[in-house]
């Protein structure tokens, strides 16, 4: 009983590890962690997520003073927040392999680290290019905390509580494109552009310390389907290797010019023992980001959420918006896109909860059986509004009323979005059960790619055809993107337990 309980699968020769990733029994089940400690875990990892928001926008109301004082172009700036977006969203898939390994503290820590390193040599740079080389470094640094943390509340809760508490950890970088031009503002006009970095410093430490002294690893092996799978190939490889030493000794050893033992009854005999895995141990050389992130890429329905879940933030257009049409300085705008800012932590939180009491719902009516897809089905609600408001933002900019009407419009055009994203996110996990750091790491991945591209295209397309002609463009996207996210709730479930049997069958066939 207690060797069934230290590994929870069971192995024969030729077959690969099965096990329930998301049942297996571990020892020390987070998940059965007392609630207090959940929430400590929670209010850290969303102290952390702060820095992901933070880290993008407080740069902005520094930005002229930047180009002073450091001889920089706007193209030089732009460059400079286009690359720390890139590799932000893109960074996390490496990131999120070393935690199948090697658990999520170490990563938190390797990270932030980082994080922190690049912040200072920010604040000493005296050169464009160092400060854009650090701000990359600033980026791959920080771009770990997201996917960490939504894979770390899958470690301690259980499916049906983690669009609840997802919506609360996400509603944390939600106030950074708001309140980091606040911050940015008010430190570069009392202090200078590079207070503004020292902040990052300061808070980065601060985070670092919690996770070096507070935090416990949330990681469990036995419920890793990347970690299992890696595992599974060097048995393999194990065997192979001592199949055919075993193989060489027989021919070797000849007993009146025959062999006592033939290659079958060797075959039959060869078993691997729970304690000899036990006994064996994965190291750097085994990480190997690709295959995981292929498979979370090949199967349909994460394929078109990942897409949809693709990220354009109105946050940088708007203030354009406001500065040139409004006359706001940079204080006044970021005071504006709070209001953004709360619509989006508003949506954050009631969107998660009210996706956990839709699938509770559905489960309760389909007789206690529950699948991915009801998560999505929470999204229909906000599916009519969301385009709607985003049009209304358009022309109410376009027409230059008063900005009361600007923030009503963006508060609700933040909430819709976030309400369908609090889903779609919760959904990513549930519907890659072993996999949901990975999962979480190619959505950034996407996101990141896409807010890129966004950040490229956005201000020539606000030139020229204005904010009625841009938001309602991205409006009409909005609809392509909800018949997206039909399609899986529809269809999803056939779709990913077929792909589930394909890769059944591919490991099978090793």
């Amino acid at each position: 009983m207690a060797e069934s309980r230290s590994m929870n699968l069971s192995i024969l020769p030729n077959e690969p590890i099965k096990l329930d990733i998301e049942r297996a029994v571990v020892e020390d089940d987070p998940r059965i962690w007392s609630n207090t400690k959940k929430t400590a875990i929670l209010f850290i990892i969303s102290g952390a997520s702060v820095i992901l928001g933070l880290g993008s926008n407080i740069q902005n109301p520094a930005n002229a003073q930047i180009e002073q004082q450091l001889h920089a172009s706007s193209g030089d700036i732009s460059l400079s927040i286009s690359l720390f977006i890139l590799v932000q969203g893109n960074f996390p898939t490496i990131w999120s392999a070393i935690s199948e390994i090697k658990g999520r503290k170490l990563v938190y820590l390797l990270s932030i680290g980082l994080f922190i390193i690049g912040s200072a040599i920010v604040a000493l740079s005296r050169t464009i290019g160092l400060m854009i080389g650090m701000r990359i470094v600033q980026a791959a640094g920080s771009s770990a905390i997201f996917g960490m943390g939504t894979a770390t509340l899958a470690d301690i809760y259980e499916p049906h509580q983690r669009g609840t508490m997802m919506g609360v950890y996400y509603s944390a970088p939600l106030l950074g494109p708001s309140s980091g031009p606040i911050f940015g503002g008010a430190l570069t006009q009392g202090l200078s552009w590079r207070a503004v970095f020292w902040f990052l410093v300061i808070w980065g430490g601060i985070i670092f310390s919690a996770f070096l002294v507070l935090f416990k690893d949330t990681f469990r092996k036995e419920r890793s389907a990347i970690y299992q799978n890696v595992l599974n190939s060097r048995l393999r490889k194990q065997q192979s290797s001592e199949a055919k030493d075993e193989l060489q000794n027989i021919s070797k050893s000849k007993v009146g010019g025959e062999n006592k033992t033939t290659s079958k009854d060797i075959e039959a005999q060869r078993t691997v023992t729970p304690s000899a895995i036990k006994d064996m141990t994965l190291s750097m050389a085994d990480v190997n980001p690709f295959p995981p992130y292929f498979s979370i890429v090949s199967r349909k329905n994460n394929l078109l959420i990942l897409i949809a879940s693709g990220a354009f933030s109105i946050a940088y257009t708007c203030a354009r918006t406001l500065s040139m049409c409004y006359d706001y300085d940079a204080l006044k705008t970021g005071l504006v896109l709070l209001v953004y800012g709360v619509g989006s932590v508003a949506g954050s939180i009631s969107g998660g909860h009210w996706s956990d009491r839709t699938l509770a719902r559905l489960k309760a009516e389909n007789g206690g059986v529950s699948f991915p897809e009801m998560r999505l089905e929470s999204t229909k609600i906000a599916m009519l509004w969301s385009p709607l408001s985003v049009i209304g933002y358009a022309w109410v900019c376009q027409e230059r009323i008063h900005v009361a009407a600007v923030c009503v419009m963006l508060f609700f055009t933040g909430f819709l979005s976030v309400w369908i994203y609090a889903s779609t996110l919760a959904y990513l996990v549930d519907a890659n059960t072993g996999r949901s750091s990975m999962a979480v790491a190619a959505n950034s991945s996407f996101r990141g790619l896409f807010a890129f591209v966004a950040a490229e295209i956005a201000v020539p397309l606000q030139d020229t055809i204005g904010d009625g002609g841009l938001y309602t463009l991205w409006a009409g996207l909005m609809v392509v993107v909800e018949c997206m996210i039909l399609l899986v709730l529809y269809k999803g479930r056939n779709w990913r337990e077929a792909s589930v049997e394909r890769e059944k069958q591919t490991l099978d066939a090793k």
